[in-house]
């Protein structure tokens, strides 16, 4: 870490790099769902809409400002598939971000992450991207890798590269590396698109059974009313640990699956529950806009 430091330092000189902090610490709010605990977010618009992860709020949150002003609003638009939420509070004339092409990262390019760990004070980190577009560089994926630290509290805040911009929205951590929602992506739920089958939660990774790869599994944090999860009789608490006798070895793998199966045969998912492994097949809906800006 000493050595990063070095090497900020020597790339940025010291006004630019406070400059840098201050401009990061203008766009990074906090925000504060009912019942997921604490979170970031990111000015997204200088109108008041915010982009955070969808794990973080579901429908209403309490959003404060780097001014100390807070807001209680409910959540316009949500796809937990993509784990994506945007929040609109009624403040006019905000500090936005300036919005990066994510396609644009390379590996090795110098990145910094900000949000609010634990919920407590801001914190500002540095660090490289590993890879963009898939883990280990897999082509189909949508996350943009980073080697730098975040915690708990840190998800829906920026990923920032070194001339301001944001290129993603931090979103969990996996095999010790950040893993950020790609700005395009966000950009893509902020215009209202359509996306294809869709399951119908919210999830978080956990670490699960060791392997060759380790596996992990997906805890449901929110299960949408009527979606095919609901239907289908998939609860809050649930672990999802394989879809088609497939174990996840990625936190892009359910996302994957959901994206590529057929609507008709839907996907066969076995989870736990209690300690109880249950197998059940759902069949997929559609997808729908998630999100549209005026």
């Amino acid at each position: 870490m000493l050595e990063l430091a070095a090497a900020v330092a020597g790339f940025l000189l010291p006004d630019t790099l406070a400059e840098l902090a201050e401009r990061i610490r203008q766009i990074t709010v906090r925000v504060r769902g009912r019942r997921s605990g604490h979170g970031s977010g990111v000015i997204w618009r200088p109108d008041g809409h915010i982009v955070t992860n969808a794990h973080v709020a579901h429908r209403v949150a309490t959003v404060v400002l780097p001014d100390g002003r807070a807001f209680e609003t409910e959540v316009r638009g949500w796809d937990p598939e993509r784990d994506l939420a945007m929040i609109k509070v009624d403040a006019g004339l905000l500090p936005a971000a300036a919005i990066g092409d994510s396609a644009s990262l390379r590996p090795g390019d110098l990145v910094f992450a900000s949000g609010h760990p634990f919920g407590g004070a801001r914190a500002l980190t540095a660090g490289i991207v590993h890879a963009v577009g898939g883990l280990g560089g897999s082509r189909g994926s949508r996350w943009v890798e980073a080697d730098v630290r975040v915690e708990p509290g840190n998800s829906g805040g920026p990923l920032v590269d070194a001339s301001g911009r944001v290129v993603g929205v931090t979103a969990m951590v996996a095999g010790g590396l950040a893993l950020a929602v790609p700005s395009d992506v966000v950009e893509r739920f902020l215009g209202g698109a359509h996306t294809g089958a869709r399951l119908g939660v919210t999830v978080c990774p956990v670490v699960g059974p060791r392997g060759d790869p380790p596996n992990i599994g997906f805890v449901i944090l929110e299960v949408a009313p009527r979606s095919p999860a609901a239907e289908a009789g998939l609860a809050i608490g649930d672990v999802l640990i394989a879809v088609d006798d497939e174990v996840f070895r990625r936190p892009d793998d359910l996302l994957r699956a959901v994206e590529t199966a057929s609507r008709a045969n839907g996907v066969r998912l076995e989870f736990t529950r209690g300690g109880a492994r249950r197998i059940l097949t759902v069949l997929l809906g559609g997808g729908r806009p998630r999100a549209a800006l005026p």
